[in-house]
């Protein structure tokens, strides 16, 4: 090895022997926290509810008196905070870094809307910048003690999932889908990345899944039947859930208050993935 070296292999052409060791990708997280498990909420397209789920699942293990954590890889579509009732609020941050949001419920939370001051401004970056925040958010802000990180991905499988698995340490991705037949195509697509990343596939969730007449109590496949049993088998998910149209649901949503939502559907499938991560 060359007495000049500088231990940084991306700024230099030599062949030495530490070359061929493999090099981690993994951002150092914020030396004042400690992170256990990180889950990706993950999703082929847009507008299927993987904040709902994202928010949903934290409040869950949250309520098991675990501290939870969301970290918001949105970067272009934020709306953790809106959920949460926070969209309006601001981060702060100390000698320790940038200090996360705590929504009334005690779950932590960190997006791009908290540190913008005009949280309706477009959020116009390249993917490296959009990427670069992401690695910020974990590196740089003080989560404290946290069981439980979910981070709600944007769609598709470009930079931001291929940063977030690269840089961060997944323990498994939860797939968010809804019930048209172009799903199919959509998780393999999720659960493909998943593989190629060696990331297992905890669960998934089919939002939008049925409405339930309040009068007849019948279940009504508004969007299309449900493909939710075949789609699992076929790629050896384990756990799943389905999501219900209900107008509470966008209410509490609307209002900041996603978590007054009991979501008892999604009561099987969180102990489940709780069990899986133990």
């Amino acid at each position: 090895m060359d007495e000049n070296c500088t231990h940084d292999c991306s700024t230099c052409g030599s062949s030495c022997p530490s070359r061929q060791e493999p090099q981690s990708l993994l951002e150092p997280l914020n030396p004042n926290s400690d992170v256990k498990n990180v889950i990706a909420v993950v999703s082929g397209k847009g507008g299927v509810g993987k904040s709902l789920v994202t928010a949903l699942m934290a409040c869950k293990l949250q309520r098991r008196t675990h501290s939870a954590a969301i970290l918001d890889a949105d970067i272009t579509g934020p709306s953790i905070p809106k959920v949460f009732g926070l969209n309006d609020s601001r981060a702060e941050a100390d000698e320790t870094g940038i200090l996360p949001m705590v929504g009334k419920n005690g779950v932590r939370l960190m997006s791009v809307n908290l540190l913008l001051e005009d949280n309706t401004a477009p959020v116009v970056w390249r993917g490296p910048v959009i990427s670069g925040v992401v690695k910020q958010f974990w590196s740089e802000v003080n989560w404290g003690e946290v069981d439980y990180m979910f981070v709600d991905m944007p769609p598709g499988t470009g930079d931001v999932p291929l940063t977030v698995f690269q840089s961060l340490p997944i323990k498994g991705i939860i797939i968010v889908t809804s019930p048209q037949e172009l799903v199919e195509m959509i998780v393999e697509k999720a659960v493909n990345m998943a593989r190629m990343m060696d990331i297992p596939v905890l669960g998934i969730v089919e939002n939008m899944s049925y409405y339930e007449c309040p009068d007849c109590g019948r279940r009504h496949a508004i969007f299309g039947e449900s493909h939710l049993a075949e789609t699992a088998e076929k790629f050896g998910i384990a756990h799943t859930a389905r999501i219900p149209i209900d107008a509470s649901i966008a209410a509490a949503c609307d209002a900041g208050d996603v978590a007054a939502l009991k979501a008892e559907w999604l009561d099987e499938f969180a102990e489940s993935i709780y069990g899986d991560l133990k």
